[in-house]
């Protein structure tokens, strides 16, 4: 098998890379960048000039700090990409400028791919891995997958904290529309018959890491995956972060959040906190493997001789 592969997670607003030792199940370098690749989205259907730009920068600065050769990367993007009517010239824009070729998945197949990320790492911290019900707060769609034992039930809804924050400008129009997708997402979960009590409730993405590093007292600058993954974030832990955000500066909130996610982490956190009052629940726990490390254990997994 392939003792190392590279995996790049290009999602409506952040840019993830990661190389994996497939061997020792070790991250040996990653790299982060917001880059807004839905800037525009709601109102155009396109993937705006200035974002395919800011994702090509990105590529490059990848290739430069992880070390890796880019056509050998195994590289997926998500909801903002399905959704652009230009997404066949975008993507063959990247591939010209910068070597890496991505795949463009659908909702199941991200579905699947972080589930099999989130089953590792619940393995990995030492929870039990049976039951339970994950979160994927996107910027562009939100994924809800029910885990029993060894089968699983996935939706992805279309709605995330980029596409809502630009699509809902005011307060009243966000929350109603919130309670419309509330119904929804009842809805599905009726459909499948199962008892929500027995399920943990289990939360990845920016969002849940984010309100979890706050409450370690952690900012953008020291965030440590290490020890956010597997915190308990509840109710009150939300509020807590909506009233810091509430009496903060733009600056204030930058450092915690880091740039590019202040104008979307509160409607992050009324999606995660509707979900909550769904599923019943007073609180979850957050890890913050996902996509990126779902592609390269996928990657590993097929490798295999």
């Amino acid at each position: 098998m392939c003792e190392e592969v590279v995996s790049i997670d290009l999602g409506s607003n952040s840019f993830r890379v990661l190389k994996y030792d497939c061997k020792n199940h070790k991250i040996v370098a990653e790299y982060n960048q917001v880059v807004g690749t839905a800037d525009g989205l709601v109102d155009t259907g396109l993937i705006s000039q200035e974002a395919q730009q800011r994702v090509i920068k990105a590529l490059k600065k990848s290739i430069e700090v992880v070390d890796y050769k880019p056509s050998c990367a195994v590289a997926v993007t998500t909801a903002a990409m399905r959704k652009a009517s230009n997404n066949q010239e975008v993507l063959k824009n990247f591939e010209e400028q910068t070597g890496v070729k991505f795949t463009i998945i659908d909702g199941n197949e991200e579905a699947r791919l972080t589930l099999l990320s989130v089953k590792y790492a619940l393995k990995r911290e030492k929870i039990d891995s049976s039951n339970f019900i994950l979160l994927d707060i996107g910027g562009g769609s939100t994924e809800i997958i029910v885990n029993t034992n060894n089968e699983y039930k996935a939706n992805s809804f279309d709605f995330g904290i980029v596409t809502m924050t630009q699509e809902f400008l005011k307060y009243d129009d966000l929350h109603n529309d919130l309670k419309n997708r509330k119904i929804q997402v009842k809805k599905y979960l009726d459909s499948l018959n199962v008892n929500l009590k027995d399920y943990t409730f289990v939360a990845t993405a920016g969002t849940p890491t984010t309100i979890a590093a706050v409450k370690l007292g952690q900012d953008f600058f020291s965030y440590d995956r290490q020890t956010v993954n597997g915190t308990i974030v509840n109710l009150k832990d939300l509020e807590d972060c909506l009233s810091i955000f509430d009496t903060c500066s733009k600056e204030e909130i930058t450092k915690l959040v880091g740039s590019g996610r202040v104008e979307f982490i509160q409607v992050g956190i009324y999606i995660y906190r509707a979900i909550f009052e769904v599923l019943g629940k007073n609180e979850s726990i957050v890890l913050d493997d996902g996509l990126r490390e779902g592609v390269a254990l996928n990657a590993c997994l097929k490798s295999k001789v």
